[in-house]
């Protein structure tokens, strides 16, 4: 910040910290945690962010699914039955129900008498060419995986905001709460003042209970001030899970004059990193992108490389000859079969036409949506810039307005004091110093929340946190 903005900061803080001791909030008592201590805590503790993570997990566990997916298939099988052996022979479709003999009967008639029989198998299979597929598969399975990460990393960025925001945002309310307890000594200064010059008839009896009208006006500032800080703290306990005695800020280091939050050349106007609210979208277009190309391989034709081979036994021989149920447990027949076959649906090109062009829709609306958030970013950008422009100029202002404030207020109590004046003047005075150090802190934070937006619109948020101590 510039040199006067420095200066200002001197003055503010021989105030605030004369009253910062007197807070009931007292920080040198709790345990200290930095904005990036803060932030690490909400990503162990934050459900939504372990939730995202698991996702994650599940995510990269599919590409292993996907690629063990294409191994080759092989099924034992065996069979201990009984029935009757009445069929003919003849084509027959394949419908679900029972399994007729692939052979034709050995009786002219029908014939109920039970047979039993007794049958193992072994069959495997293999796609020998997939003409692509597998490479698809595992491509899409890494692209989600991919899209679930980027999901992760936008909301922990989203986190990462909100709490960055949040602290800054406490810091303001502290220095607030600390700007109203001086207003309150202030206010109890000119009551004292005003009791002991009314009781020697100097000044009217108005003027005790004028100064006693401020007095409640200023405590019941104080105590709104304090209900607004606590339900800031109550938020970042809840992104963070720390417990409430142990969050504080370190008030007592901070000089607000830019040395200790310091943040030069974070707030560039180039990005170092690939920010994650437009990764994300990235991320979605890339797998869109990934499930065309399945899309496009899982209608192709299939060639498989099939072998097995089976025993039977059977208590019914060739010869119609019925033997007794007993002779039907033993295998009898040995066969074998291998062979490669091909399989493809004629009407795959109209499948194929209509599930690349859903997805092809989908990726452009993924486009879209990343068109927009840079869009969005980047205006982000913009507004940051004016505001830390409009903030600049003003702490530039603030020396001259907190300087002729306090001497104001000084001369006015002089004055009060000696019965020049009133103490309707006293309270203008009072009221333009306090809303001086109001102003003060509330550019301040303007200037902190701006950079804080650009660095995070710019994606360098991680390096704007690490810079803040």
């Amino acid at each position: 910040m510039t040199d006067s903005c420095k200066r200002t900061a001197c003055i503010v803080m021989g105030l605030l910290l004369l009253t910062m001791d007197a807070c009931p909030i007292h920080a040198q008592t709790k345990a200290i945690y930095s904005l990036a201590e803060l932030v690490d805590s909400a990503n162990r503790h934050l459900p939504l962010l372990l939730e995202k993570q698991a996702l994650v997990e599940s995510a990269k566990a599919g590409i292993t699914e996907a690629r063990h997916s294409f191994l080759p298939q092989a099924n034992a099988v065996e069979e201990l039955s009984v029935g009757s052996a009445n069929d003919l022979t003849g084509p027959y479709l394949p419908v679900p129900g029972v399994i007729h003999p692939i052979g034709g009967g050995i009786d002219p008639a029908n014939n109920y008498q039970p047979v039993t029989g007794n049958m193992a198998s072994l069959y495997g299979q293999y796609d020998l060419v997939t003409f692509g597929l597998k490479d698809a598969k595992i491509t899409s399975a890494r692209a989600f995986a991919g899209l679930s990460q980027a999901d992760l990393e936008k909301q922990r960025y989203l986190v990462k905001w909100d709490i960055a925001r949040l602290y800054f945002n406490i810091l303001s309310h502290r220095y607030q709460l600390a700007v109203d307890k001086e207003d309150i000594q202030r206010y109890q200064s000119m009551y004292s003042i005003s009791r002991a010059l009314t009781g020697s008839g100097v000044n009217p009896g108005v003027d005790s209970s004028l100064a006693r009208a401020g007095l409640s006006r200023t405590l019941v500032s104080y105590n709104n001030a304090l209900c607004a800080l606590n339900r800031l703290v109550d938020q970042l306990i809840y992104l963070t899970g720390i417990p409430n005695p142990e969050i504080a800020m370190d008030t007592s280091r901070v000089t607000m004059s830019g040395k200790r939050y310091a943040v030069t050349g974070l707030i560039a106007d180039t990005t170092t990193t690939v920010n994650p609210l437009e990764d994300y979208f990235a991320k979605q277009k890339q797998q869109y992108d990934a499930e065309t190309q399945l899309a496009r391989k899982s209608f192709l034709p299939r060639v498989v490389l099939g072998a097995g081979g089976w025993v039977r036994g059977s208590s019914v021989q060739y010869s119609n000859d019925y033997k007794s149920p007993a002779e039907g447990l033993g295998y009898q027949r040995l066969n074998y079969l291998a062979g490669v076959g091909i399989t493809y649906d004629l009407f795959n090109g109209a499948h194929r036409r209509d599930r690349v062009n859903v997805l092809n829709q989908q990726a452009n609306a993924a486009d879209y949506a990343l068109q927009q958030q840079q869009l969005e970013l980047r205006n982000q950008q913009v507004q940051a810039e004016e505001s830390i422009r409009t903030a600049t100029a003003n702490l530039d202002e603030a020396p001259a307005q907190l300087q002729a404030a306090s001497d104001a207020y000084n001369q006015k109590l002089a004055q009060y004091r000696s019965g020049v004046i009133n103490l309707v003047d006293l309270v203008t005075a009072a009221f333009e110093l306090t809303q001086a150090q109001t102003d003060y802190i509330q550019t301040l934070n303007q200037w902190y929340t701006a950079s804080l937006d650009k660095a995070a619109a710019a994606g360098n948020l991680d390096l704007f946190i690490q810079s803040i101590r």
